[in-house]
């Protein structure tokens, strides 16, 4: 099974997002499978456990004040969810953010964006079975892959960077979730949105068969919120040392990730909330390989509880 120890860099991916959450209830399907017409939407996947929600940070920082009233009475230490006529982004950001470098909002979802880089720090996004909806109206083969313009043309990629690199321009917020206008399909093919994905095996493959049962999470369940990234980790070389290394494309060096994470927090209609965690290696990857091999169970070594230890996170029960 897939383990590494992960750095202080994951957490400011997933801090934001879970914040609050330490009185919630573990809360299990009932052998993670979701069946449709008597058949599982998943393969090779029963495994997969949703996790409790962890405590985080005692604060989390927003760009904008979400309003507090709520649409329904929602648990004690949960956030409240923002009116169906709120600003998207109040929807979207219900937890907080998990940061505020170079921050982008667009219509559907939220991009902090890596000016070393050039690919995103993370996105946020919020689902629902009506976004993911397939919309007759929306056609993604009109999508065009296009440069972020709202970012200055030296610290931004372009798509001579990807030809002939061997890489994929793989979404981080995937144009499946996006179903609701052509716009917001369209605006999940800007560059910044990318990160050069192994192609055959990944990107095309188990990757994408991640962002499927994301989004059949949305046929049982109230609301999900996904927050996916990039991850450049660190290996032992020959002298004993741990290096950082990773391959950089095209003459404005987009820096190809070791690994991408996806955290995925669920609630379901009784406002029960439940987390999913993984990280994938950025390499061809058996189609057998079940995805519950790279989720990232937060129990290793600490019994969850409701007085488990404020500074950890799902991925820091990881080991190499």
């Amino acid at each position: 099974m897939f383990r590494m120890k992960l750095v202080t860099v994951t957490s400011v991916a997933i801090g934001g997002y879970l914040a609050g959450l330490a009185t919630e209830k573990f809360y299990r399907s009932s052998n993670g499978e979701f069946e449709r017409n008597g058949k599982s939407t998943l393969n090779h996947d029963s495994n997969l456990l949703p996790m409790p929600g962890l405590p985080i940070f005692g604060t989390v920082s927003a760009a904008s004040m979400v309003p507090a009233k709520a649409s329904f009475n929602a648990p004690k230490g949960i956030p409240a969810e923002p009116s169906p006529n709120a600003p998207r982004v109040s929807q979207i950001m219900r937890f907080g953010f998990p940061g505020l470098d170079n921050v982008r909002s667009l219509d559907d979802y939220i991009l902090s964006y890596d000016r070393r880089n050039r690919t995103a720090h993370w996105v946020f996004e919020h689902l629902t079975a009506d976004f993911v909806a397939y919309n007759e109206k929306v056609d993604r083969s009109k999508c065009d892959f296009v440069e972020d313009e709202s970012i200055h043309p030296y610290f931004r990629s372009s798509n001579a960077d990807y030809k002939a690199s061997g890489f994929d321009r793989g979404h981080l917020a995937a144009a499946g979730n996006h179903r609701k206008d052509q716009l917001h399909c369209q605006q999940t093919f800007l560059l910044s949105n990318m990160s050069p994905q192994v192609g055959k095996g990944f990107n095309r493959d188990s990757w994408n068969r991640l962002e499927r049962h994301v989004r059949n999470l949305t046929k049982i369940n109230k609301n999900v919120y996904v927050c996916t990234g990039p991850l450049y980790l660190p290996r032992k070389e020959e002298d004993g040392k741990m290096y950082v290394k990773y391959q950089v494309i095209g003459k404005n060096h987009v820096a190809v990730p070791t690994h991408f994470f996806k955290v995925i927090v669920i609630e379901n209609q009784k406002q029960e909330l439940s987390l999913e965690s993984y990280v994938m290696p950025n390499q061809p990857i058996d189609d057998k390989t079940p995805l519950s091999v790279f989720q990232v169970p937060p129990e290793t070594n600490t019994r969850i509880d409701n007085h488990i230890d404020q500074n950890l996170t799902p991925l820091d029960f990881l080991e190499k």
